[in-house]
């Protein structure tokens, strides 16, 4: 079967398709000559997945699943949540992102913190959703250079090693995006068997 994974996020997609294996085809935004910007305006993330979900639909017609992710830390009442990826403006910087982060918990002990991914699924114009949650807590500083995004920072519970420490197949075991395509990939693969 061929998904389009609504992203330009090259990480991303070698990621999912590691996870995904040979059952699906994943084909890209490029792929499909997806040029544009895909709108993500929304207040939540289930909200963003859906919206750039039906907007690959709509526009391509193909069917695809598309999600947003959110570092959530307790202390900072679940921010940077659905701003994650522009916490420190629009230039969507990691670096400054990390920073802003950093600067904001520095004089605050509470580090839990919890990175959620919502993925809206559409096949033939029906949409599910699936979550994965992985919780953990927010480092002192940064360590490792795996990863990308905030993963420096977030050392998952039960490890030693922040995300950016891990190796790619050890964190897609544990991580929020690698549970949330589990769940994925089951509906698929029984959607596949029901056919």
């Amino acid at each position: 079967m061929e998904l389009v994974f609504a992203t330009n996020n090259k990480h991303k997609l070698e990621e999912l398709q590691a996870i995904l294996g040979n059952h699906f085809k994943l084909l890209s935004l490029t792929d499909i000559d997806c040029n544009e910007e895909i709108p993500e305006d929304q207040a939540t993330l289930e909200g963003n997945a859906s919206q750039k979900a039906f907007f690959v639909y709509n526009k391509f017609g193909y069917n695809c699943f598309a999600d947003d992710t959110g570092l959530e830390i307790e202390a900072l009442n679940g921010e940077p949540g659905v701003y994650s990826a522009r916490y420190a403006g629009e230039e969507k910087s990691a670096e400054a992102n990390m920073k802003k982060v950093l600067e904001r918990l520095s004089e605050i002990n509470n580090r839990k913190a919890r990175f959620r991914t919502v993925i809206s699924l559409i096949i033939n114009g029906k949409e599910r959703q699936f979550e994965g949650i992985v919780n953990g807590e927010i480092l002192n500083e940064k360590r490792g250079d795996a990863g990308f995004g905030y993963d420096p920072l977030f050392q998952p519970v039960g490890f030693d090693n922040s995300f950016a420490e891990m190796e790619l197949s050890d964190k897609n075991k544990i991580s929020h995006r690698g549970r949330a395509v589990q769940k994925l990939v089951e509906y698929l693969k029984n959607y596949d068997e029901e056919k």
